[in-house]
């Protein structure tokens, strides 16, 4: 089976899961969410995905129960024909001795891929946190068996924490390592802020870099973004 077909399959298989299910009377019924939104700069992993250029993104979800599956997709400019990712995934989220935990697969996929150039891949994901007052901190593992590019096997962690100082106004970061077996590994980090104009509207300015030297596009950078959540 292929990467795009063994993540497609996926998100299906955990969306068919969820909707086939028995389910007791009191059991939550489906819940479904939208995205769209623009930043000044895809960054994925402290490497721009634009060309240092805008994006456009959007995504949809849902929710049953403690399983969730979705889409999400954002223009790209690899310098090629790829215009697109599009990215599609499944998992399922629970609680245990007050720590929550997320379990996932994830699908990125690449239309316009030029022939073999090998883009598009699979990660599997986990994932914890704890909620500490008004903070959060977490960590999270993705593993994929066959990563972008020339990469084969490739590991990437990483720490993460959340702080809301104040009411609509959350701080968050993260540091995070990529481990590659053909490609050179290479540390990366995050620090912003978000603030909630009103339910709906999230407003973020973030900092990203790289300890990658000579590549233009995983240099320091600030990137504003503009959510609309409905």
């Amino acid at each position: 089976m292929s990467v795009k077909m063994f993540a497609a399959a996926a998100a299906l298989t955990i969306g068919m899961i969820a909707s086939a299910a028995p389910a007791p009377a009191s059991a939550e019924e489906p819940t479904f969410s939208a995205n769209i939104g623009a930043v000044s700069d895809y960054v994925f992993r402290g490497f721009s995905q634009t060309n240092e250029n805008p994006a456009i993104q959007g995504g949809v979800d849902m929710t049953y129960g403690s399983f969730y599956a979705g889409a999400w997709a954002s223009n790209v400019d690899f310098g090629d024909d790829t215009n697109a990712e599009v990215d599609v995934y499944g998992g399922y989220r629970t609680e245990a001795a007050g720590y929550a935990l997320d379990f996932g697969v994830i699908g990125y996929l690449y239309p316009g891929e030029p022939s073999g150039a090998d883009y598009n891949y699979v990660e599997f994901k986990a994932a914890g946190s704890r909620a500490i007052g008004p903070a959060t901190v977490g960590a999270a593992v993705y593993y994929s068996p066959d990563f972008f590019g020339v990469d084969e096997s490739a590991t990437y962690v990483e720490l993460n924490g959340a702080f809301s100082p104040i009411e609509k106004l959350t701080v968050s970061g993260a540091v995070g390592q990529q481990f590659l077996d053909v490609g050179d590994d290479y540390a990366t980090w995050n620090i912003g802020a978000t603030y909630a104009l009103d339910d709906t509207i999230g407003f973020d300015v973030r900092y990203h870099d790289t300890d990658v030297t000579g590549v233009p596009g995983a240099s320091d950078r600030v990137v504003a973004g503009l959510k609309f959540a409905f």
